[in-house]
């Protein structure tokens, strides 16, 4: 009796405590009314300020959903710029809540730094970018070329990686703290070629003086899986971020866009009305929220396909094709687990 009893006191000690730290951060940005995202220093496309200096991109996108989600408004997101080096410092600090900055998934950085990645945004590959002049049409032939790299990034293994298969192809990297300084070093020729995720190379060429003189090499050399970003030990809030992500997915497979969200409620798909919160409404309670946190994420941001053409995609000026990036209906990656 006492053993049973001592077990018992054992067992609600440690999951009284796992669940008081699991509502940390939830209960935090409830208190503060505001979700601390952390983006890029400005990547068009993924996390830039426009001339108003309003962020936009589908990693600001992301924030903005989990705050309709959790707060029942999309615009209560506190935008803090970081570059790679500090990216991760920020969030295991508690500087931000979010990392939603064109981070890829690794081993290391989700088995050493104290994360967990929330889902993939955007499938990518490393690529190359040159210039015109150059007279290349393959990274195969940029043996002895000069490499514009940003530090702190999956970039530099990557290059060396692939120079090294490549028959031992020697380069020069010539590395900068932040993308646009890449650009920068790119344009003013400090270095023949620009190497990054290509989905950022597109981004960056339009911030060329003259974008129609560069090209990006048909290589891709890594995967890079992007995504967002939280704190280890916090499952409560881990499975919200996580889920909005999924929800946006489920929201386009099933045709629910921030237009049609009200009507859609009427459906009688009774995946579109658990999604909705329409029936089963524990399912929002299930991760500590209102039934309608997938209506207000969707009727306030849209769908993941609204998203990506939005900032990415074809009404973008990156104009960048789904590829992997379509649904997996639509032969891409992109899959979520069932709302229900």
């Amino acid at each position: 009796m006492k053993v049973t009893l001592l077990s018992a006191i054992i067992v609600t000690s440690v999951f009284g405590a796992s669940s008081h730290a699991s509502a940390a951060k939830l209960d935090d940005v409830k208190k503060e009314g505001v979700i601390k995202c952390g983006v890029s220093t400005g990547l068009p496309g993924f996390s830039n300020p426009d001339e108003k200096g309003k962020w936009t991109g589908i990693d600001v996108d992301h924030c903005k959903a989990v705050a309709a989600a959790v707060l029942g408004d999309a615009e209560k997101v506190k935008y803090i710029p970081l570059n790679a080096k500090e990216r991760f410092t920020a969030l295991q600090s508690g500087e931000v809540d979010i990392l939603s900055r064109n981070t890829t998934w690794t081993i290391t950085r989700d088995g050493s730094l104290g994360l967990n990645f929330a889902g993939v945004n955007y499938y990518d590959g490393q690529g190359f970018m040159v210039n015109k002049g150059l007279g290349v049409s393959s990274a195969k032939e940029l043996d002895g070329a000069a490499v514009c790299i940003q530090a702190g990034t999956t970039t530099e293994l990557n290059l060396a990686d692939y120079f090294r298969k490549e028959g031992g192809m020697k380069y020069q990297a010539i590395v900068f703290d932040t993308s646009d300084q890449t650009v920068k070093g790119f344009e003013t020729g400090r270095c023949d070629v620009l190497t990054s995720d290509q989905s950022q190379l597109y981004s960056l060429r339009v911030k060329l003086k003259d974008p129609e003189q560069a090209i990006v090499l048909p290589e891709v050399i890594s995967k890079e899986p992007l995504g967002p970003v939280v704190q280890q030990g916090d499952d409560q809030w881990f499975n919200i971020v996580k889920w909005v992500h999924f929800a946006q997915l489920n929201a386009e497979e099933l045709g629910v866009t921030s237009k049609n969200v009200e009507e859609m409620k009427k459906s009688d798909n009774p995946d579109i009305q658990r999604l909705l919160g329409v029936k089963d409404q524990d399912m929002g309670q299930n991760i500590g929220l209102s039934a309608d946190w997938a209506a207000n994420a969707i009727k306030q941001v849209g769908n993941y396909g609204e998203m990506f053409e939005r900032n990415v995609g074809k009404d973008s000026p990156l104009k960048i094709e789904r590829g992997l990036n379509a649904l997996w209906t639509e032969g891409g990656l992109q899959y979520a687990p069932p709302v229900r």
